[in-house]
């Protein structure tokens, strides 16, 4: 923001040049100045407490890295900043390097978590173009709707059911608390029209279908599971043919959350869905680490029940289904994150492996998997194999610069041919779809990705197609929709 303030007309020209896609510039085309001062000051009022939190972890590191030099920490505890006494427990590792770990269901307790900083902001659409969300703060428009309520309000249920289940205006209004200036406004987002029916698939087969970027939903007669949902929203023409959110169950059986990033944990879609999800499993972590925080804590305090967690090599079983987390290595800038799991799930005899973002780092760790999971039918494979620098996601968190040829070596990338095809030799599977490649229009908001033809993650998501082809292997990258049927006992696939 001070930036923004300070050069306005540099940020604007920076959006427009594409290598800078996803820096760190705002997109208000050099306008709105004040408001943006506005928004700084506010934020420097209003979360003053943060600031001085944030401020205290520098700290708390700085006094660490000078005093603790291999002797007991325990003197080092009256050191500690006020403010953070109570919440952090000080550490080494193995090799006397000294750190600290944060104490994590007590800050949920404390002053520092903060439900009243939340807010909602609605507002009709017709096209998919959104500024970054990293970069760019939402400001108040005279098109949205801006309420101030916590992400864990039973109103954002009771409006989100009535996208199939109507209700009166006046109760919604009631219950999210609408003023009067915002009432013609918000009856306007609302259609007498009855929105398209849901046809839940009654099948004897697994029917999956792809939502763009790394969503899946899987289902059978009897159960529905969806994989780190990121969805399309209903109501305005695209060019991209795709599932929306109207294509999905009226109740959720299982949600299976893969990673903590914004491209697969989005409140703005998951909200939404709360009212019909029944579980969701997310992968566990107890580090108390800034760049590690725990879901299942993060989940409850937004609202969701019935979380549960999942371990590396860990299974849960319901109905015909069992879901195992497997090892996700990479992708996380070689920082030490335990909340990433890959999934194993299995219906009936078919199986098949939600690879995420995974960077095959050691071929020889899913050999031992394998051992476990045996082969599989269709593996799901991210192949952004070149990946941001650390700083451009956890920068941040870091409590000193990093050199940039350090940043630079140390990347948030998935697996390139080479690697990919590691994963496809171990596990022999019959089809392999590459996915979470970022590149559907409704995902670049978050992922700020633009390929070419000549952009590296393409052509190596090329030749592992092209590779697997010749090893007799279905293979394909995909976008934007693809519904595929499977048998629960012998592979047969039908495309849609």
């Amino acid at each position: 923001m001070n930036s923004y303030i300070q050069a306005p007309q540099i940020h604007a020209a920076a959006v427009k040049n594409p290598k800078m896609l996803g820096g760190p510039f705002m997109d208000f085309g050099g306008k709105r100045v004040d408001e943006v001062k506005q928004l700084r000051d506010q934020t420097l009022e209003k979360q003053a407490d943060m600031i001085e939190f944030s401020e205290a972890v520098h700290v708390l590191n700085r006094m660490l890295k000078s005093n603790a030099k291999g002797y007991a920490l325990e003197s080092l505890y009256e050191k500690v900043p006020n403010i953070l006494k109570g919440y952090v427990e000080l550490v080494y590792d193995l090799d006397n390097n000294p750190s600290f770990r944060f104490f994590e269901p007590l800050l949920y307790q404390s002053k520092y978590y903060k439900p009243e900083s939340q807010s909602i902001a609605l507002w009709q659409t017709n096209n998919d173009h959104r500024p970054f969300c990293l970069s760019t703060p939402r400001l108040n428009e005279d098109y949205m709707v801006h309420l101030n309520i916590p992400f864990n309000h039973e109103g954002i249920d009771e409006l989100c059911r009535m996208k199939r289940n109507p209700k009166s205006l006046e109760h919604v209004k009631s219950l999210l608390g609408i003023e009067e200036k915002d009432e013609v406004l918000f009856e306007s987002f609302f259609t007498e029209q009855a929105p398209p029916t849901y046809d839940k698939y009654n099948g004897d087969k697994i029917r999956m279908r792809y939502f763009g970027h790394a969503c899946i939903l899987i289902e059978t007669k009897d159960l529905s599971i969806l994989v780190d949902p990121l969805i399309s929203y209903y109501g305005y023409h695209s060019d991209v043919a795709h599932f929306s959110d109207m294509d999905l169950p009226d109740e959720i059986d299982y949600i299976l959350i893969t990673h903590n990033h914004q491209d697969h944990i989005l409140f703005e879609t998951l909200l939404p869905l709360r009212h019909k999800v029944k579980n969701i499993i997310v992968p566990c972590t107890r580090t108390g680490s800034l760049q590690d925080p725990n879901l299942k804590l993060m989940f409850n305090a937004m609202g969701f029940n019935n979380i549960i967690e999942i371990d590396d090599m860990e299974t849960i079983e319901f109905e015909d289904c069992r879901v195992t987390g497997l090892p996700f290595t990479g992708e996380h800038s070689d920082l030490n994150i335990q909340a990433k799991v890959c999934f194993h799930v299995k219906i009936g005899e078919f199986s098949l492996i939600f690879a995420a973002d995974s960077r095959v780092m050691e071929p020889e760790l899913y050999r031992h998997v394998h051992k476990s999971t045996g082969d599989v039918d269709v593996i799901f494979l991210g192949m952004e194999c070149d990946g941001a620098p650390l700083t451009w996601l956890y920068g941040p968190l870091l409590t000193e610069e990093l050199p940039r040829d350090m940043d630079s070596s140390r990347r948030l990338a998935g697996s390139d041919c080479t690697k990919g095809m590691s994963l496809v030799d171990i596990f022999s599977p019959k089809e392999t779809y590459v996915y979470a490649m970022g590149q559907e229009p409704w995902v670049e908001f978050i992922s700020s990705v633009k390929y070419t033809d000549e952009s590296n993650p393409i052509l190596q998501s090329n030749q592992l197609i092209e590779q697997c082809g010749a090893k007799g292997i279905i293979a394909e990258r995909l976008f934007g929709e693809k519904e595929l049927l499977y048998n629960k006992h012998v592979l047969e696939t039908e495309v849609g």
